[in-house]
């Protein structure tokens, strides 16, 4: 960290005498790069920035114009504070001038009591500024071997994002153009809080019209404080990709935050050229964090703080599960579903598990979870949606959003169902976890079942469309194109594999309960399950 002011007059060989700070007290925190004791008046034109001026006053000047002149000029070149003995060399009180143009100017003037040994003074400052600079230095090595580590891993921007929080300590935010939150690490109350409406500050905070477009501290009335902010911009060949922030509080960033900043808005640059976020490692992380839900590895508010550093922001909404099923022949599945969210302006975390495409979503009070089924369907997605609920229940609403994919999956269109609309589907599902469901095919279905897998003309085909015609000889043949002969003799075949007449409704119930039961099994092979229910002790 670098030397301030305060901290250089903390130093043992200012203990010796009184030490009284006549004005500038606000900037105390300037930054001394270099001690250098002069007694010429015209000083100025020989500085560079940062120095800490000790003298004795003789070239400080006798008259009010000569002292103000004097203090303009250091104060203008940039120097870090002016230490004047007032032992009785040149003043034994401080002149009224240098203390009125001081503070006028916020500059540090500060007076001895006694005589010091100015080379003394210059030992223990510079020996204390090169190890602040070794410091640095150190930390320079540390960064750079970190940042290095996790390029040659391969890993995400949001690596790069807990590493650089790690490293300045404070809060960091990374954004894309559209001033989407795509990484947030170190959190604290305050920064939780700015996130939730994050485009008032991505917006309105880091105006171009502010000095350098860089570093802000809040004017605005705002409902929390809000700490100083200072961000880099990543550029990707040439073009803005997004912008790192970092939330430091008041003052300046420190200069080795400022190049940790850098060197991770490099970093980032990087590593999004060599794998494009946006796409396979993106959805791996969502991937990784839905599977770990699912596994009963993490609870559903740890997913929801999760989310939240991969730039999900789920926090303080009712949230649904969607299972959208994969229609054969087809990867577009998963882009629907995201276009679709996006379109309804609702975050969500997707992962794409096999044959179906899991989303826990955050719905708002324009969309419920029946809206956003019905919204679903519009669009021909074959999912499934559960109630809505809080992050504790997000297990519960996996399973039920699973269990209405279930059943979408045996329409002969592309459905979006609701987990309140299924009815009695609900029980089927629910049985088809354990062995029953299959006995109850077995004992209904069995012998048809067995004549289909050797027979070389199948009666199922038969049976499902006598089922849906209720009973009505006339439509189920004109539904399977053959003449009402043909179906009395398939009816005929049925009743006698089966041992029961077809005729009788009460049958024909058990029967299209049955075949319910036999396209849930089907379907349901694959569905990403939800981790086990405990057992209530």
């Amino acid at each position: 960290m670098a030397l301030s002011v305060a901290a250089a007059l903390q130093l043992e060989v200012f203990s010796r005498t009184t030490v009284r700070v006549y004005a500038g007290e606000e900037n105390l925190s300037h930054t001394v790069r270099w001690v250098h004791p002069v007694e010429i008046p015209d000083i100025a034109q020989f500085l560079t920035g940062g120095e800490l001026l000790l003298t004795a006053g003789l070239g400080v000047g006798r008259t009010s114009s000569e002292q103000r002149r004097y203090i303009r000029e250091v104060s203008a070149a940039g120097a870090a504070a002016l230490v004047i003995e007032l032992s009785g060399r040149a003043f034994t009180t401080m002149p009224a001038a240098l203390v009125d143009e001081a503070r006028q100017l916020g500059f540090p003037l500060i007076g001895l009591a006694d005589e010091l040994p100015f080379v003394e003074v210059s030992a223990q400052v510079h020996e204390l500024i090169v190890d602040e600079r070794n410091s640095d230095l150190v930390a320079f090595e540390r960064l750079n071997a970190d940042f290095i580590q996790l390029l040659l891993a391969s890993r995400s921007h949001v690596s790069f994002a807990e590493a650089l929080a790690h490293h300045v300590g404070s809060p960091v935010v990374l954004e894309d153009t559209d001033h989407r939150v795509v990484a947030y690490a170190g959190g604290t109350a305050g920064t939780d809080l700015l996130t939730k409406n994050w485009g008032l500050h991505a917006r309105m905070a880091h105006r171009a019209d502010a000095p350098g477009g860089q570093h802000y501290k809040s004017s605005m009335v705002q409902s929390h404080d809000e700490p100083g902010c200072t961000r880099r911009m990543i550029v990707l060949r040439g073009e803005a990709w997004g912008w790192i922030h970092v939330f430091h509080g008041e003052g300046e960033l420190p200069s080795v935050h400022a190049y940790a900043m850098d060197r991770a808005a490099d970093a980032i640059a990087i590593a999004l050229l060599g794998d494009r976020e946006s796409g396979a490692r993106a959805s791996q992380r969502q991937s990784s964090l839905v599977n770990r839900l699912l596994l009963g590895d993490i609870t559903g508010e740890q997913f929801v703080d999760r989310a939240l550093r991969v730039g999900r922001d789920l926090r303080d909404r009712p949230l649904a599960v969607v299972v959208l099923c994969k229609e054969p022949d087809s990867d577009v599945a998963d882009a629907m579903l995201e276009s679709t969210l996006k379109a309804l302006k609702t975050p969500a975390v997707m992962a794409d598990i096999g044959e179906y495409v899991l989303a826990i979503v955050g719905l708002t009070g324009q969309l419920s979870a029946a809206q956003l089924t019905e919204r679903l369907d519009q669009c021909g997605a074959r999912a499934g949606v559960s109630r809505s609920g809080p992050a504790a229940q997000l297990t519960d609403a996996a399973r039920q959003a699973r269990t209405a994919a279930s059943v979408a999956a045996t329409r002969d269109r592309p459905t979006a169902l609701h987990f309140d609309r299924l009815g009695v589907l609900r029980l089927l599902v629910a049985l088809a976890e354990g062995p029953e469901l299959t006995r109850y095919i077995d004992d209904e279905l069995g012998p048809l079942l067995r004549h289909d897998a050797t027979e070389t003309n199948p009666l199922l085909p038969t049976l499902r469309a006598y089922l849906a015609a209720d009973g009505n000889k006339s439509r189920a043949a004109d539904t399977l194109f053959v003449q009402r002969r043909t179906l009395y003799y398939r009816i005929e075949r049925l009743n006698g594999l089966l041992g029961r007449s077809v005729d009788d409704p009460e049958v024909r119930g058990s029967l299209s309960l049955a075949l319910q039961a036999l396209e849930l099994m089907e379907s349901t092979q694959q569905l990403p399950s939800p981790a086990p229910r405990k057992p209530i002790l």
